[in-house]
């Protein structure tokens, strides 16, 4: 008999942004906020909707690269500190280096994360052996469970349906996979092969709804930043097989969905929750503010839900 396994979550996880103050440290009273935003839930269009299932910290949307190791310490563990439980805190720990990737993941475990999330290393281009003894490593270094990230738009190498499915085989420790590839029929096979008690969550908010009807277990999403509610109400709707209705916030959110992309995912959204009062919308380089024109499209495509999560006196 095989291992059993146990998904993290199953539903929608915001990948969180990082708070900047305006003079580049980490806002760490941005970041309780925002936790308990994601987790109270919000309205959209009238109506109120409840928060997210799980959070994940320092993943793409969380600018990771340019999080220095004490300011990471400090964002999981005041991220853990303030969620107390409520609901379930994955981790991004890899990097292109493993050691570095296992290192990180001993201070996540040993912080108290639920999960690790492992992205296919960048750059390297590693090949499928040395994928398996990447994630094999960081397994071996803790008994935390880990989700792969597969996003070759961003690591320059896909992790393709085979690859993932040997990598689960090998580490008993996978339980999950955010699948980002934009190819439905990769994620298919991806969802077709994976073992019980492994779950595939949809790592583009725009295919969240096909990827789900597919049998994917949930979404790993960016604007749910800043409309927690109703991103996540329409993927408990997908999961219930409530189509017409997922369908409905589906078109709702799309606009906003795709604004998310006009510049590099995390300015357009730091813009957003910087609308809503929630935070600055610092970035830090190389990632540049959007530019004057673009801002304007991007608050206009989000100008329902900014409205409805803008903090009182905010904005």
């Amino acid at each position: 008999m095989g291992p059993v396994r146990q998904p993290v979550f199953r539903g929608t996880a915001p990948a969180l942004v990082t708070p900047f103050t305006p003079d580049d440290r980490l806002d760490e009273a941005a970041v309780r906020a925002l936790v308990d935003f994601q987790i109270g839930g919000s309205p959209f269009e009238g109506e109120p909707f409840d928060g997210v299932e799980a959070l994940v910290v320092l993943g793409t949307t969380g600018e990771n690269p340019t999080v220095t190791d004490d300011e990471r310490r400090r964002l999981v563990d005041v991220v853990l500190e303030h969620t107390a439980g409520r609901v379930p805190v994955v981790v991004g720990t890899g990097t292109n280096s493993t050691a570095h990737s296992v290192a990180y993941s001993r201070q996540a475990a040993h912080a108290g994360a639920d999960g690790l999330l492992v992205v296919g290393p960048y750059y390297n281009k590693p090949t499928p052996a040395g994928v398996r003894g990447h994630v094999a490593a960081i397994a071996d270094a803790t008994d935390c469970p880990i989700v792969l990230y597969n996003v070759p738009g961003r690591t320059g190498s896909n992790l393709t349906a085979e690859t993932t499915l040997a990598v689960i085989e090998a580490v008993p420790s996978v339980v999950g996979v955010k699948e980002a590839s934009g190819d439905l029929g990769q994620i298919a096979d991806v969802i077709d092969g994976a073992p019980d008690g492994v779950a595939v969550y949809s790592g583009d908010d725009a295919l969240a709804l096909p990827t789900v009807a597919l049998g994917a277990d949930g979404l790993v999403s960016v604007i749910a930043n800043a409309a927690p509610g109703p991103v996540a109400e329409m993927i408990r709707r997908a999961l219930e097989d409530d189509v017409a209705g997922a369908r409905r916030l589906h078109y709702g959110l799309l606009d906003a969905m795709r604004a998310s992309f006009f510049e590099s995912n995390p300015a357009p959204l730091k813009a957003v929750l910087a609308a809503q009062g929630r935070m600055s919308p610092a970035l830090r380089l190389p990632l540049a503010p959007l530019t004057p024109a673009v801002a304007d499209r991007v608050l206009a495509a989000y100008a329902d839900l900014i409205e409805a999560g803008r903090v009182e006196g905010g904005g």
